[in-house]
């Protein structure tokens, strides 16, 4: 199973997708943590060079039968596709999740106040969250909105709209 979360930076979509990798022992795939690697090694300019390494990765380890969790903003739809593109590659089943905080003030005041855990990375500022490209999806999903919820509340959400018996996991 491939797991594809989604969702503008601050609205607690890694948290969400690390927990679920945890919880299922997935591989996690980290776009973040891809990206800022290959910046780190000296690699500057990048397109979709992270989505791209991710996607394989994915895709090796689904063949293998391990469930995937892959992180990323998926802002558009070609990304959202290229994802899917790797389950029915690998011949699994897939899940996309996107991850929203529909309180603006709440929204922009995580995105303000967080900090990496990745030590190079910068973290986007409000302005550049608002103003990045983000296509409505269009494709069936799961979606929660972590506005006004402790991450926790959000973790049992997530895990109820799964249907999945965790008892067995």
């Amino acid at each position: 199973m491939l797991y594809i979360f989604g969702g503008l930076p601050g609205t607690g979509k890694t948290e969400l997708s690390r927990f679920l990798a945890a919880r299922i022992g997935a591989t996690f795939l980290r776009i973040d943590s891809i990206e800022q690697t290959l910046r780190d090694v000296g690699y500057t300019n990048l397109y979709d060079q992270g989505y791209q390494i991710a996607f394989k990765l994915a895709l090796d380890n689904l063949r293998i039968g391990l469930p995937v969790v892959a992180d990323s903003t998926n802002p558009v739809e070609e990304s959202r596709r290229a994802w899917r593109d790797v389950a029915y590659q690998a011949g699994c089943e897939y899940r996309e999740i996107e991850v929203t905080c529909s309180a603006r003030d709440e929204h922009k005041d995580r995105v303000e106040t967080r900090n990496s855990d990745i030590p190079t990375l910068k973290l986007p500022d409000w302005k550049s969250v608002v103003s990045r490209e983000y296509d409505p999806w269009t494709t069936p999903r799961i979606t929660i909105d972590t506005a006004g919820k402790t991450p926790e509340k959000s973790k049992k959400e997530l895990l109820d709209l799964l249907k999945v018996n965790w008892s067995q996991i």
